[in-house]
């Protein structure tokens, strides 16, 4: 229906204002963090060889393009807003939902904008050393969250402003690989030996996923797009597509740059490897560049995550005054605060590696029985209308739901605290969701 100006939807009152162009944008803003900036270092450190690096990175690509591909079949069938909550309810019930969103917000959503946010403050304390960096991060919190309260409007634009500046960033390193580099590439095809080069290959993929994480979170914002149908699943396959492109060219920069000695154990990798092709502007440049796609990946994240949020209190499952919407802002004001909050506390208190490593552990997981989800509907609803099918059914799904398994599994071999905390917490959420449940039996 139409109220003034403004289009919104039938059903809860948010605002269909986000097109194609927004939902591409919008893949690539929550997913593009500090991750690129920072993990081939650190994988290198395990996996030496530039070539099995690059497979690593373009086999991330592929495992993220069938989730995409197969959560694309869901966002047609469910174009409603939270996503994966949807789809899980739709398949298995509440409860499995439930405890989606439970650890969502507070294990791998929160975790993953607190991450991103200390990433941030890591970096912006380049310019601005006097200030902590756990205050920093917090601050980034709040403002984000301030700027998207205030509108859908507003959290987009600021998500497509602050993506194609980092997008373009992202884009010089390559380009100061071709124009600015002296002497030849350092990247060689040839792989030296590896002691153990299944296990660190499966070490360095872990980093990936990581890296290509939040791809899924544009299905929380289904609610807001004016033809969910038709955007979210090209939004899903255009936008993993570029990310996949982006995430190859610039690690080619980096070997290009640097010998592999230089590169294995060096965190700030891009700035080290712009540093050598153009001097002490380059790590200047990237800087600044880590700053905007950090700010612009938790703009991204805090818009989706509340979402997420505002539609499990709309099923009586979260704090009740979540689904609120703002009479004048037409956002889930509420919801918005709850998860800005939280992420601030964690940034305050969490460390990255811990962060990181809750993150990747439960959100595979979680996605893992997303995917398996278009196996359950074809079974229990046949003729249900999708406007897209999953192409290459049932193998597109069945690679992603493997894929997961077997990197559930080595999370849980590699770092058996970590996961088993993850575990730990979403269990806790057994006792909420039976008090929610019972609390709106009642009411």
């Amino acid at each position: 229906m139409s109220t003034g100006t403004r289009t919104v939807t039938d059903d809860d009152g948010l605002v269909r204002v986000l097109g194609l162009g927004s939902g591409v944008l919008f893949v690539l803003g929550s997913v593009i963090g500090s991750g690129i900036f920072l993990t081939t270092g650190m994988m290198a450190a395990k996996l030496p060889s530039a070539t099995l690096l690059l497979v690593a990175w373009a086999s991330g690509g592929v495992i993220i393009l069938t989730g995409g591909l197969t959560y694309a079949e869901l966002g047609s069938m469910f174009p409603d807003s939270g996503g994966v909550y949807v789809y899980l309810r739709e398949a298995f019930g509440p409860l499995p939902a439930f405890l989606y969103g439970w650890a969502a917000f507070f294990v791998f959503w929160s975790g993953g904008i607190a991450a991103v946010a200390v990433g941030f403050a890591e970096y912006m304390r380049y310019f601005t050393p006097q200030f902590p960096a756990p205050v920093l991060a917090a601050t980034a919190i709040t403002v984000l969250g301030g700027i998207n309260y205030v509108g859908v409007r507003t959290g987009n634009a600021a998500n497509v402003v602050l993506t194609i500046a980092k997008v373009a960033g992202l884009a010089a390193l390559p380009a100061m690989a071709i124009f600015a580099a002296k002497g030849t590439p350092h990247w060689t095809p040839v792989v030296p030996p590896i002691a153990n080069p299944l296990a660190a290959f499966g070490a360095a993929m872990i980093a990936v996923l990581w890296t290509n994480d939040a791809w899924y979170c544009v299905t929380w914002i289904a609610g807001e797009m004016k033809r969910p149908q038709r955007d979210l699943p090209l939004s899903l396959v255009y936008g993993i597509g570029l990310l996949t492109l982006i995430y190859v060219l610039v690690n080619v920069a980096y070997f290009y740059a640097l010998p592999m000695n230089d590169i294995a154990g060096t965190l700030r990798i891009a700035e080290r490897a712009a540093t050598a092709m153009v001097g002490p502007a380059g790590a200047t440049f990237v800087a600044v560049t880590v700053i905007i796609s950090t700010f612009g990946c938790d703009n991204a994240a805090i818009l989706a995550g509340a979402r997420l949020l505002y539609a499990m209190a709309r099923d009586g499952v979260f704090i009740k005054s979540c689904a609120r919407v703002h009479e004048r802002y037409r956002t889930p004001h509420i919801a918005i605060v709850a998860l800005v909050v939280w992420s601030a506390v964690l940034a305050v208190s969490g460390s990255y590696e811990q962060l990181f490593t809750y993150v990747v552990f439960a959100s595979l997981l979680l996605h893992m029985l997303g995917a398996i989800a278009v196996f359950r509907l074809r079974y229990t609803r046949p003729d249900a209308p999708r406007p897209y099918r999953v192409w290459g059914y049932p193998i597109v799904p069945a690679a992603f739901i493997v894929a997961s398994a077997a990197f559930v599994l080595n999370t849980l071999i590699e770092k058996p605290m970590e996961s088993c905390a993850g575990l730990g917490l979403l269990a806790l959420g057994l006792p909420a969701y039976w008090y929610w449940r019972r609390s709106a039996t009642s009411a």
